[in-house]
Order: structure tokens, then C-alpha cells, then sequence
């Protein structure tokens, strides 16, 4: 959004249209029409907080208020803190013709061990993420000057049962601070050194972003103390939060028991108790969701083009979405009729079949994928990501064709570890997105996924007569017992009992 398109003041609006009016300030400020809904959200946010507020009496210090409570969220990016203060000061001053204090400069001391949250981006951002966590501090960019924003509320406290306190007739909502700022935690240093030490263990870049957000969840949770400061029952407190307040499934209990086990393990080499003792959540039986040959028909019926061909490859060879994607052309053996996975889960290579009906597809597939690849080596763009050091042993890996991705992505982008600009390949979301429109005009009530395709997969082959080894070997499981779940779904066992009320 063109900053320089905002008011200082407009005319007071007594009878404002809500929200077409709001929408018209938006477009007006040069607001994408992709991003007017999230601006919408961050508004009904600020005046949910305040439900018994007149929103005439809002203004300066609620708005300060509201973003510090935002950014307590996981994961939550920084651009989103701006894009929600732009969102909000467009409905006072320009919508609703509601003056806003100045915002104060925010003293350059005492804040050193703070997260901070930089505003370099606003409503125009072309990503609109989830809101979760973030920092608190920050400063923007506004009008060419470098002005920093004063904090409402810090971050780190929690609110407590006296939140809220009146101070010359206003409600100030401070939060009580038990602890001072010179044992805070610096999340910028400690996640510089979580990623590097996650990457020197060779963690998937899915794990090291899953870690790093519980992590900055646990540290937040104990008001930003350093980790080093922690005790075990601190761990035992945050668990206990995540099952009993914040009802968490097991899996993601234990995997944020496992994130922070790696801090202290692996970051800061502290043993602060027997984590054996910590209590893991039990994990019940789950049975996969199998799609009968019929809806499996009707869902690749619906798909097009390229969502097509991979629906296609999924249900044929059992591979998982991202192992499809991340497919090499190397990886494709026309001749042997097979399909190489390269790094599975595990980091295990394994090979699937090629089914021969997609071969002529898959061939005319390809073609197209040449042309758009020498394309980009016209625009001298045609280098991907090459796995480990390869690219230092063999210097012209990234720029081959046999290297190329079979699926890339639409557009380039920068390579979060890396920094290079270049094609990555398809987003998984695309695939997601597509199966999902495919179910809903199928009519199917069973909970459809891409990777149901994989467990039909398997249960059909073992429905087929297969051997239940191979299609352990298929799947890349390593262990039957991971296999024999499929087992549970056959038209055999319990499926294969007959009722007795069909007796009668």
C-alpha cells in the first residue's frame, strides 16, 4: 500500500457503510483485492478484543495493545504486524474520520534482549500467511523517515488476573512484569544458532522450520527467560499447557517435546533432567483413509492437466506428495519401467513402478518441460538446487537437464538457505488444493486427501494378492508393522464378517 496515499484526517463519518465504505478507503489506498478480506480480519480482531469499548473511544493505545497481543501468536511473520496497524489506522483516519495520536519513539535502551519484528512490509505483500507467532518490537519505514514504533505491551508477560487497570479513566491493560528485561532471551541469536545447528545435522527444512516455531513457543510461554534458566518442570508446565489448555493432539505434543529435547541435547548441551520421565502423550491406532477404485476414478476424473498426471502417479506408484514433486529427470527410467525416490522419509532411496499407461503422459510431459527449460537458459535462470555439496563436485549438476525438477514450480524464488533466486519445485499446496476442488464435485463424504491415493495404493495391491513385503519395499516402510495396518481395510477379517441383523 502507497503510504503516501494515507490522510492525516478525513472528515468525521457519523453513519459509516460497513464494510463496502471500508473497502472503497482500501482501494483507494492502493490495497490488492486479494489482500481486503485479511484487512477486514485484522479490523473485527482489534474490535473483538474490545467488545465493550465504544468505538469511538478507541484509538492510539488500543491499537498498540491489540498488535502486542497479535504477536504472541507462533509463527507469525512480521509483515503481518504492519499490515494489521495499516489496516487499522486506514479504518480511524480515513474511514472513520477518527484522529490517532502520534505514535512515541520507543527509547533505544534497555531493550537489547527483546525480539523485534521489522515492518518492511505492508498490504501490498504478495504472501498472506496463517497468523501465529512473532516479536514485538520493530520499527517502519513511513513517508521515506525511519521512525520506531512504540510498544503497548511487551511481549513476553503474561496478562494477569489485574490486566486491567484504570489510569485517568482509561483502560490501560498493562501486564504485570515478575522478572527483569536483563534475563530475557535473544531469539535472533538463539535461532541463528538452532538453524545452524539443525542444518549441520541434516534436518529437513519442514523440521527445522517445525522446530524453531515450537521452540520460540516454549521460550514465549516462559515469558522470553533464557533456556538456559529453565528447569525441568518448566518443561513438564509447558507440556501440561499444550495437553490440557491448548488440547493438542499427541503427535504434536511429542513433537514439541521433541523440539525442545534437541535444544537443550544439541544447542545448549544442557542436561536439566531425565527426559524420560517427561510424559509423552499415547498415540491411539489410526486407520488410513482408503478410497474405493470407483472414488479413486471419480477424483483423477476431475483433475486437469498437470494435477492430473501427478493424481495419476500418486495412486500408481505410492509415492507421498512431496517425494512426487521433488521427482528429478533422471529419476524416470523409461527403459526399466521404473521410478528411482531419491531421499525419501529417512533419507532412504527406493524404487516404484512406472505404470506403462502414463508413460506416453508422462513422455509428452516432458517435452513441454525442456521447452520451459530451455527457456529459462535463455534467461540464463535455469539452475537448481542440487543436494548437499554436489554442487562443488560437480560444478555443472545445477544447470543440467537431467538435474531438473519434472514438476517446477510456476514462478522463481529466493531459496530460504541459500538465498538464490531460481525455479523451485511445485508447492504441494497446488496439489492439495486441486484433490480438494476434485472431491467436493465428486460428492465424496470421506475425508479425500492426496495422500489417501498412497494408502489406496497399498491396500488395493494387498487386495490383489501381493505379497505384504513388496509393498513394504514399495512404500519404503521400515517395518512390516508399519504395513500391516493396511491390512485392517481389506475386504477380509472384520470387513469380511457378516451382521447378524442381515440374517434375519
Amino acid at each position: 500500500m502507497d503510504q503516501s496515499s494515507f490522510q492525516v484526517t478525513a472528515p468525521n463519518d457519523p453513519d459509516p457503510q460497513w464494510p463496502e465504505g471500508y473497502i472503497t478507503v482500501l482501494r483507494e489506498a492502493g490495497a490488492k483485492e486479494k489482500h481486503i478480506p485479511y484487512c477486514l480480519g485484522w479490523v473485527r480482531q482489534f474490535f473483538a478484543l474490545f467488545p465493550d469499548r465504544p468505538r469511538g473511544y478507541l484509538g492510539r493505545t488500543e491499537i498498540e495493545t491489540f498488535l502486542s497481543e497479535t504477536a504472541r501468536h507462533p509463527r507469525i511473520s512480521n509483515w503481518q504486524i504492519q499490515q494489521a496497524r495499516d489496516a487499522l489506522e486506514l479504518y480511524f483516519t480515513n474511514f472513520r474520520g477518527i484522529s490517532l495520536d502520534p505514535r512515541e519513539p520507543e527509547s533505544d535502551t534497555n531493550h537489547t534482549n527483546e525480539p523485534s519484528y521489522n515492518s518492511t512490509q505492508n498490504l501490498n505483500q504478495d504472501k498472506i500467511y496463517t497468523m501465529t507467532d512473532a516479536d514485538v518490537k520493530g520499527k517502519e519505514t513511513r513517508d521515506g523517515s525511519e521512525n520506531k514504533i512504540a510498544i503497548a505491551q511487551r511481549l513476553a508477560g503474561k496478562e494477569s488476573s489485574q490486566g486491567r487497570e484504570t489510569n485517568g479513566g482509561e483502560d490501560s491493560r498493562e501486564r504485570a512484569i515478575p522478572f527483569k528485561k536483563t534475563g530475557l532471551c535473544n531469539w535472533e541469536v538463539l535461532e541463528e544458532r538452532l538453524k545452524d545447528v539443525l542444518r549441520i545435522e541434516h534436518y529437513a527444512y519442514t523440521t527445522e522450520q517445525s522446530y524453531i516455531g515450537w521452540i520460540k513457543r516454549f521460550v514465549a510461554f516462559h515469558e522470553w527467560r533464557k533456556p538456559s534458566a529453565l528447569s525441568a518442570d518448566d518443561v513438564n508446565a509447558f507440556l501440561k499447557h499444550l495437553a490440557r489448555d491448548a488440547q493438542v493432539a499427541s503427535s504434536t505434543q511429542n513433537q514439541a517435546l521433541n523440539a525442545v529435547v534437541f535444544l537443550y541435547r544439541k544447542v545448549i548441551k544442557k542436561e536439566i533432567g531425565d527426559f524420560s520421565d517427561f510424559p509423552r502423550a499415547r498415540r491411539g491406532l489410526r486407520l488410513p483413509v482408503v478410497a474405493s477404485r470407483e472414488e479413486i476414478k471419480a477424483v483423477l476424473k476431475r483433475l486437469e492437466g498437470r494435477e492430473k498426471l501427478i493424481g495419476h502417479l500418486l495412486y500408481g506408484t505410492g509415492m507421498r506428495v512431496n517425494e512426487c514433486i521433488k521427482m528429478r529427470v533422471q529419476d524416470v527410467n523409461f527403459d526399466q519401467h521404473c521410478i528411482i525416490v531419491r531421499s525419501g522419509k529417512g533419507d532412504k532411496d527406493r524404487y516404484v513402478p512406472l505404470p506403462k499407461s502414463l508413460e506416453p503422459d508422462l513422455h509428452e510431459w516432458l517435452k513441454r518441460r525442456i521447452a520451459l527449460y530451455e527457456s529459462d537458459k535463455a534467461q540464463n535462470m535455469h539452475e537448481v538446487e542440487v543436494p548437499f555439496a554436489l554442487a562443488r563436485k560437480y560444478p555443472h549438476a545445477p544447470y543440467e537437464w537431467g538435474w531438473q525438477y519434472v514438476f517446477p514450480a510456476d514462478n522463481f524464488s529466493t531459496d530460504p538457505r541459500s538465498g538464490h533466486v531460481r525455479r523451485h519445485h511445485l508447492d504441494d499446496q497446488k496439489i492439495q488444493r486441486a484433490v480438494k476442488v476434485a472431491v467436493r464435485q465428486a460428492g465424496l463424504t470421506i475425508r479425500f486427501t492426496p495422500h489417501c491415493f498412497r494408502h489406496s495404493f497399498a491396500t488395493h495391491l494387498l487386495e490383489a494378492g501381493q505379497d505384504i513385503r513388496t509393498v513394504q519395499a514399495l512404500l519404503g516402510h521400515a517395518n512390516v508393522e508399519t504395513t500391516m495396518i493396511y491390512t485392517h481395510v481389506l475386504n477380509k477379517g472384520p470387513m469380511g464378517v457378516v451382521s447378524p441383523v442381515d440374517t434375519l
